[in-house]
């Protein structure tokens, strides 16, 4: 059993990947908040600026790391793990975090599946197997959390290389957390985050108001602690829009593509529309 008080607290230190807006700025605040020293890790120089200068304005220059980091380059990540060490001597919380998305399709241009795979699931790899064992070795508590996506379950027509990428992350924090937990002396538990619609900067395009069914960053980091703190594994988010009996039931039809031997992606399938909201409406 995962306690969180153990891990986020004073003292501790947590890095965050895709740390400079959206959901990691959130996070990064939410530590620093309580107390841990934070490094968060981006791209964009003025922008990963502005963010360290909002976590210094809540915890101190001494508690606050920013530094460019290329997440799809192994040794960019390495060089940042090594960046933390010296300056805090130890991890508690990674937060794999950073994720693009460019619309593809299955023949669009190489460059846009390579930079999406790079950052959102290597990524994710990378990130873990870098700071991971450091975390083992140190023997205390703490947590990997790595950022996935509903559309890595469902896989709904549209970007296949976003949907690529998220399933693997998905696959790949399962594989982790059942390493974790069958690793004599381990004390580090692995978390996947699930958001539903959040107002960030992948999402909102030319917007610039909220919609009103999308959440905030803030709110999908509350929601991830409060699972986290009831052990949850799979951080499943609502948002406004979307209660969580109709993401069960959407996952549900998803996995039933192969169990009834449907035709993939039945749910958008013109022959299947009528069944799928009949089992989306279903009261049992």
């Amino acid at each position: 059993m995962t306690n969180i008080q153990d891990i986020i607290k004073k003292s501790n230190v947590a890095v965050v990947t895709g740390g400079a807006s959206g959901i990691g700025l959130a996070a990064a605040k939410h530590f620093a908040q309580a107390g841990m020293s934070v490094a968060i890790a981006d791209l964009g120089g003025d922008k990963l600026a502005a963010a360290a200068d909002a976590l210094k304005a809540i915890s101190g220059e001494e508690h606050v790391m920013a530094i460019e980091t290329d997440v799809a380059d192994k040794a960019s990540l390495e060089a940042l793990e090594r960046a933390v060490i010296q300056r805090f001597g130890r991890v508690h919380v990674l937060m794999n975090n950073a994720g693009i998305g460019p619309e593809t399709s299955i023949f669009s241009a190489q460059a846009d599946w390579d930079a999406i795979l790079g950052v959102n699931l290597m990524g994710v790899i990378n990130g873990t197997r870098t700071f991971g064992p450091n975390m083992l070795a140190h023997g205390e508590p703490g947590l990997i959390i790595n950022t996935g996506s509903k559309q890595g379950i469902t896989t709904p027509p549209g970007n296949p290389a976003y949907n690529v990428s998220k399933a693997g992350v998905k696959v790949f924090t399962e594989a982790l957390q059942h390493e974790l937990r069958n690793t004599e002396g381990s004390k580090i538990s692995a978390h996947l985050l699930i958001p539903g619609f959040v107002f960030t900067g992948l999402t909102k395009g030319n917007r610039t108001e909220k919609p009103a069914g999308a959440w905030t960053p803030e709110q999908t980091v509350d929601f991830m602690i409060s699972s986290i703190e009831k052990d949850d594994f799979y951080i499943l988010c609502p948002d406004n829009d979307v209660a969580r009996p109709v993401d069960e039931r959407r996952m549900a039809w998803a996995i039933g593509d192969i169990i009834e031997n449907r035709p993939p992606l039945s749910r958008w399938h013109p022959d299947y529309a009528d069944r799928f909201k009949a089992f989306l409406n279903a009261k049992d």
